[in-house]
């Protein structure tokens, strides 16, 4: 049976009201009653996937081999079109019953922070399961596919197209890489809708943070710590940087923040370094907050620079290369969007309370270029992300995958 046709894409009250009640008209109809039904039968199924799936490593930079297993799966389960995009991302497309229909794209992330030869066996202990990625994003994976096996057995048919897609680079240096590229000149071309599946829980992310980083080299001709003293020395302009970003002030509200994360360099303790580094990391949920931030501590590094220089009056100078390694841009989906109202419809259905949260997502991209989207968890819960302890507990963890198969259905209506 086709879905009936719910127009909630338009403007105004109406369009609003409509958005907000689509999760429980859906569920009045049978075939997308019967998908959600089924989530209680396959959890155990997409529980194996999740498990699977974290015991194939993807460390940053090398997710081909756990993206070879996804893009079987989504053979496996009838997708079409299913192939591997230029920059490693996996897609599978179930078409739409209309051309007119809306372009929904539903994905989660392949790649893990956890570099080449992390141990990634999986303990069961009763209802938990512990690995480095368990949760983050195994358990997004295990529902995504979740989601096309119980879309697909049950025969939901809607008007719009859904894009299956498994990102690379989510983490980390990855910088968004993959879904850069679904919303580049080569990726899927007009995507109306965007939802990531990212983690545990049931929150739904309609906020953000961006962030730019840098790796921040200071290099001058070093030398001798006695014999060459009163030479200029990178380590001393890196910590006057340091020390500079330390004293900036930023705002609360809209949250934002600065860390040196990393700093290296030197030969000796009776060596004038030639080299230092440092790796700065700037976020914030405004991208205005963030480029004024970014603008002081550039300042901040050029002053302390001169100033290292200006106390020597040495004819060899320090200086300094700021080189931008991570660049993920801020942006927000309305609290009243109707997308988000949607999916606020969807945990209502379900009786769930109701969160909304801001974090750095693969939603932060088409958040940015103004296209509806957000971000949701896979149910569970999860402890220890980024950690050789990462847990997930799958105690009503179907609730996720329920959430997920729902709104699936509602945002595949025009």
């Amino acid at each position: 049976m086709a879905l009936g046709v719910v127009f909630f894409l338009g403007s105004g009250a109406q369009a609003q009201q409509g958005a907000a009640t689509l999760a429980t008209r859906l569920l009045g109809q049978a075939d997308v009653a019967a998908a959600v039904a089924a989530a209680d039968t396959l959890e155990p199924w997409v529980i194996d996937q999740q498990v699977a799936l974290c015991e194939v490593p993807a460390p940053p930079f090398k997710e081909q081999a756990r993206a070879e297993v996804v893009r079987r799966a989504f053979a496996d389960l009838g997708l079409r079109r299913v192939r591997v995009d230029a920059v490693g991302n996996v897609i599978g497309e179930r078409d739409g019953t209309s051309a007119a229909g809306p372009h929904l794209v539903f994905s989660a992330h392949l790649d893990t922070v956890f570099p080449d030869g992390t141990v990634v066996k999986v303990r069961r202990e009763g209802t938990r399961l512990l690995g480095p990625g368990i949760t983050d994003d195994c358990r997004g994976l295990a529902v995504l596919l979740g989601v096309v096996k119980a879309i697909g057995e049950a025969g939901v048919k809607a008007p719009g197209r859904i894009s299956f897609v498994a990102t690379v680079g989510e983490e980390g240096l990855g910088d968004l890489r993959g879904v850069k590229h679904l919303f580049g000149p080569s990726g899927l071309g007009r995507i109306d809708r965007f939802v990531s599946i990212d983690g545990a829980g049931l929150e739904i992310t309609n906020g953000g943070v961006g962030s730019k980083r840098y790796r921040v080299t200071f290099t001058g001709p070093g030398g001798h710590s006695y014999g060459a003293f009163g030479m200029p020395n990178p380590i001393h302009a890196l910590g006057r940087a340091v020390a500079a970003i330390g004293a900036l002030d930023v705002p609360a509200t809209p949250k934002t923040t600065f860390n040196v994360g990393r700093i290296g360099g030197g030969t000796s303790v009776n060596s004038i370094p030639f080299e230092a580094w440092m790796e700065v990391d700037l976020r914030s949920e405004s991208a205005r907050s963030l480029a004024d931030l970014d603008t002081r501590v550039r300042s901040a590094i050029e002053a302390a620079v001169v100033a290292e220089n200006g106390r020597w009056r040495h004819a060899s100078k320090v200086k300094a290369d700021v080189r931008l390694v991570g660049d993920r841009p801020a942006g927000r989906t309305a609290d009243t969007s109707d997308i988000v109202l949607a999916a606020r419809s969807v945990l209502e259905a379900l009786k769930q309370p109701v969160v909304l949260d801001t974090s750095s997502t693969d939603a932060n991209v088409p958040m940015n270029l103004g296209i509806p989207a957000i971000t949701i968890g896979g149910g569970g819960t999860g402890q220890g992300s980024h950690s050789l302890d990462e847990s997930f507990d799958s105690r009503d963890a179907v609730v996720g995958l329920r959430q997920a198969i729902l709104l699936a259905a509602a945002l595949a209506q025009p």
